[in-house]
């Protein structure tokens, strides 16, 4: 994300938030209809649904509800409380590629929008001023944080001064600018960058949970976030035993933990809510040829979650790199032939590999053994009921 459409910056936040549904797609196009538009139009129309696939929506899944069930409860919870009592926060863990910053960001702007609705103006505005009404921060944890570069991240969104500053008034700073700006919710993604082997990042972490008595929700967003470290705060088992039996961290208690999970393809449920996800994707591709049951149909479903081991980001990257080629080649529907000569590569622009933010890369299917499940049948055509009179 560039320019002002950088989430990180409290103009690209709201920019984002108020465009997020704003995208129109392309016009279905028959291909009758297509044969008889003028090159400049098809031209126009190819553009336009190169890019329409290149924006597919952000789909709910069983998963991704979980998460909304907590953390908008949460979050609204603790925005109407009144007493100067810590916020509980919440954690949302997971692998890479599979949609927990776009579902956070999701869920806190849904909450920003409706905190607006209610309020029409800041509600804690101070006589005079001008600051700028921000419910929601977010904020990408420095790939080598330290507490005063995890400071300078929360104020380089507000834009507010950071130069020249020591530790204790650039905490100061934040602490005023979280005020001033009636911050709600504030979401540090990528939190498992913090190795919690350093004593800079230990600090940080510290650092970090001292935000959560500003009166605000702390959203912490991260790769694998229990085999990480932070929930432990560095500490092995040994420091953390008493006479007791296992004495729950400081990080333990002020949070709660919740998992995005990838989708899975055991029980004839999870086919069911896989093969549902597909047909909603299938509902917003332009192929010429596209039809439904394209994603759906015969052995599709379970050669695509081959592909990308049911992970969202892995599959959306698939389907779009499939329609680009379907688009060139002239096939103009997705089979199995055509996404088999399509590697699925990650270049991880911005993404900490040693932090876990690049998953693996499933091995692309040869000719697939029988896993000895019956194949998910829900959407099958079985063809016009027939009555037997012989």
């Amino acid at each position: 994300m560039t320019g002002d459409m950088r989430r990180d910056m409290l103009a690209g936040w709201e920019a984002w938030r108020l465009s997020r549904h704003s995208f129109v797609p392309a016009p279905r196009v028959s291909p009758a209809r297509w044969r008889t538009m003028p090159s400049s139009e098809k031209a126009s129309w190819d553009l336009a649904r190169a890019a329409t696939h290149a924006n597919l929506p952000l789909l709910g899944t069983p998963m991704s509800q979980a998460v909304d069930r907590l953390l908008a409860a949460r979050i609204r919870q603790n925005a109407f409380k009144a007493r100067p009592a810590t916020r509980a926060g919440v954690m949302v863990s997971g692998g890479g590629y599979q949609g927990k910053t776009e579902t956070v960001c999701e869920i806190a702007a849904a909450f920003e929008d409706s905190w607006r609705d209610l309020h029409r103006t800041h509600p804690e505005t101070v006589p005079g001023s001008r600051d700028l009404w921000a419910p929601v921060a977010y904020i990408q944890t420095p790939v080598t944080a330290k507490p005063k570069s995890t400071c300078k991240a929360i104020l380089d969104f507000y834009g507010a001064p950071t130069q020249r500053m020591d530790l204790p008034e650039l905490i100061r700073q934040v602490a005023a600018s979280l005020a001033d700006h009636g911050t709600k919710v504030l979401i540090l993604d990528d939190i498992t960058r913090l190795r919690m082997h350093r004593a800079d990042d230990q600090d940080t972490l510290d650092l970090i949970r001292a935000f959560m008595s500003m009166h605000v929700t702390l959203v912490l967003v991260g790769v694998d976030i229990p085999g990480s470290g932070l929930m432990r705060e560095g500490r092995g088992p040994a420091a953390a035993k008493n006479v007791n039996g296992w004495e729950p961290t400081q990080t333990e208690r002020r949070f709660d933990l919740v998992e995005l999970d990838r989708f899975r393809y055991d029980t004839p449920a999870q086919i069911t809510a896989w093969t549902s996800h597909l047909a909603g994707i299938e509902e917003h591709l332009r192929l010429l040829k596209a039809r439904p049951g394209m994603l759906t149909d015969h052995t599709m479903p379970e050669y695509l979650y081959q592909r990308t081991g049911g992970v969202v980001g892995l599959l959306e990257r698939l389907i779009e790199d499939g329609c680009s080629q379907a688009i060139a080649t002239g096939a103009e529907d997705l089979s199995e032939a055509l996404l088999d000569g399509l590697p699925l590569t990650l270049a991880g622009a911005g993404r900490d590999a040693a932090a876990g933010e690049i998953p693996a890369v499933p091995t692309r299917p040869g000719r697939r053994p029988s896993s000895g499940r019956r194949r998910n049948t829900v959407f099958d055509d079985h063809g016009p009921v027939t009555t037997d009179t012989a």
